[in-house]
This record gives C-alpha cells, structure tokens and sequence, in this order.
C-alpha cells in the first residue's frame, strides 16, 4: 500500500499552490486561496488524507482530516 502523503495549502510568490508533504515542488498552483483550498480540499478526500491550510505568513490556520478518524473520537 502506497503511503500518502497530507496535502498544505500554502502561500506563494505567485498566487496560492497545493504541496504534498515532503514534496519540494507544488502540484498544483492557483491564482486565490480559495481556488486553491477547494482544490486541495477535494485531493485529500479523495486520498483520505489531512489538509493543511495555511496561513499568508506561512502559519497553519485550519486544519481539516478526510482519513482514519476514530468514530467516535476517544478523549
């Protein structure tokens, strides 16, 4: 089984991009933030994986998991 990888939102010089962790280059890049958050959004629930959605400065600010959630959460 491939182990996959959590999709960052993050900021760029040109506009907003989606990176898979650990991937030094962007998979894909958008013009807005919220072209490219619904973007990144639809890869990790395809992939039932975290998405990480940064802030401008580079700070996470939401954080969103599509994956093995415990149901319900223990705690």
């Amino acid at each position: 089984m491939v182990d996959k990888k959590n999709i960052h939102t993050v900021p760029t010089d040109e506009g907003w991009a989606n990176r898979r962790e650990g991937a030094k280059r962007a998979s894909s890049t958008y013009d807005t933030k919220a072209e490219a958050q619904a973007a990144g959004r639809a890869a990790a629930k395809k992939d039932g994986v975290e998405h990480l959605i940064h802030k401008k400065d580079g700070t996470v600010g939401a954080r969103n998991s599509y994956g093995n959630d415990p149901h319900p959460p223990k705690g």
